[in-house]
């Protein structure tokens, strides 16, 4: 019976000194599940307008999944997600300064009638154009006038608070500082 006694305390002495450093394991591991930068979040959201007319959902679709602190979502919505963890939800409100910005009375440019094709010249029809660098570019009809058109340049959110509706679904910790892809193994070569 002394035996299994010492055996206990001898067992106890070496877990004990290795305490501290399961619980800094334990503590780190347990950070990683925190959005922060760098951490890739799969989110489920709904956004609506702020008089509650809905925008646009994932919920029932995949996750909209991006990478905290790289600017890949709006930058009020990316702030108060920061330290959230999975399963946590959250109402967020994001005023246009930290959505998609105020509207800009320059974006507004009047064009020739017959710049713009017959079926987009209705108020409020939304047309791409091919920006300088090739990108798409979305322009709203804004006023038709006799012989030119009005055209808007704003984000068609611009302007707008925007109120989200959020669910951390997963987070999946920063890549390590400085690691490279694992390089494949190269097949024998015959002698």
């Amino acid at each position: 019976m002394r035996i299994r006694v010492m055996a206990l305390a001898v067992g106890l002495a070496v877990l004990g000194s290795a305490a501290p450093a399961l619980l800094r394991s334990a503590e780190k591991a347990k950070d990683d599940k925190v959005v922060k930068d760098g951490s890739v979040v799969s989110l489920q959201y709904s956004l609506s307008e702020e008089d509650g007319k809905l925008i646009e959902s994932n919920k029932g679709k995949d996750p909209l999944k991006y990478t905290h602190g790289r600017q890949q979502i709006v930058p009020g919505l990316e702030k108060e997600l920061t330290g959230m963890k999975v399963g946590g939800e959250k109402k967020v409100k994001v005023k246009p300064e930290e959505a998609y910005g105020p509207i800009d009375s320059k974006a507004f440019q009047e064009l020739p009638k017959e710049q713009i094709p017959p079926n987009g010249l209705k108020v409020g029809a939304i047309l791409a154009a091919q920006g300088p660098e090739g990108q798409t570019i979305p322009l709203r009809i804004h006023e038709i006038k006799e012989k030119t058109v009005v055209v808007d340049l704003n984000h068609p959110m611009a302007g707008k608070t925007l109120l989200f509706d959020v669910k951390v679904l997963d987070i999946q910790p920063p890549a390590p500082q400085g690691a490279k892809p694992a390089t494949p193994a190269q097949p024998a070569k015959p002698k």
